[in-house]
């Protein structure tokens, strides 16, 4: 099992790990890492990783077999033995990115409170696809809206409950096609605002910043029409 750093501190840009395992696809599996592994609609993360003179870029993390994380090579080439420690390095520009684009996917779920069928996390843009029969009556009211939220530096917290808590509270999950994880006995929640005023919770496996204000400016992109109730969003940073 790969110890998640990133999710003791998603702010991590560098740290040691020791070689574990080596996939037959010719991903390095560290015991611990700070790279994120595709998953939630986030991609994986990219950098590199260095040991005795030698450096590997790696173009992605994926998840692998035995809640283990792979960290997949951008092009063939020799990969550390098992045992071997190494410095990882992330690609920190990309990640801080994503996490800017995946914190306000939350807010957006809020100034458009309807059920969420899919969406995914990008560099520049991220979108939501929502049950939205109906077009938005007025897309600049919403950018309007997403963007006082944001500036409102907000604080962006977790916390876990047990399954059992979880599904006693279905109204938490936001999304209709894809379930949060559940199965090793707790789920983390991520949450926006505080005790005296909480904007959004929800579960959530993925990185984000540690206030709305980090964010920065975002822009409403297109609006498309996908099937017969389902609307997609796209958001846009505006940097």
């Amino acid at each position: 099992m790969t110890e998640l750093m990133f999710r003791e501190d998603a702010y991590a840009r560098d740290g040691e790990a020791r070689v574990i395992a080596q996939t037959p696809e010719g991903g390095v599996v560290l015991d611990r890492t700070i790279f994120y592994p595709t998953g939630g609609g986030q991609p994986g993360d990219s950098g590199h990783i260095s040991w005795q003179g030698q450096t590997l870029k790696i173009a992605t993390t994926v998840k692998a077999e035995g809640a283990q994380i792979a960290l997949v090579p951008a092009e063939p080439a020799a990969l550390p033995e098992v045992g071997t420690l190494v410095m990882q390095d992330l690609d920190w520009d990309r990640r801080h990115r994503h996490m800017r684009v995946h914190t306000a996917l939350h807010l957006l779920s809020v100034v458009i409170p309807l059920p969420v069928s899919g969406g995914s996390i990008g560099v520049e843009k991220g979108r939501l696809d929502f049950d939205m029969p109906e077009a938005l009556e007025d897309k600049e009211a919403v950018e309007e809206a997403l963007n006082a939220l944001i500036e409102r530096d907000l604080l962006v917290t977790e916390s876990w409950i047990t399954d059992d808590e979880l599904r006693a509270q279905p109204d938490l999950v936001k999304t209709m096609s894809v379930m949060p994880p559940m199965g090793v006995g707790r789920v983390r929640l991520v949450r926006i605002g505080d005790d005296n005023e909480q904007i959004d919770l929800q579960p959530c496996g993925g990185t984000h910043v540690a206030r709305t204000s980090e964010i920065g400016r975002v822009v409403l992109g297109k609006v498309e029409k996908k099937g017969r109730q389902n609307r997609r969003v796209n958001l846009l940073l505006d940097d």
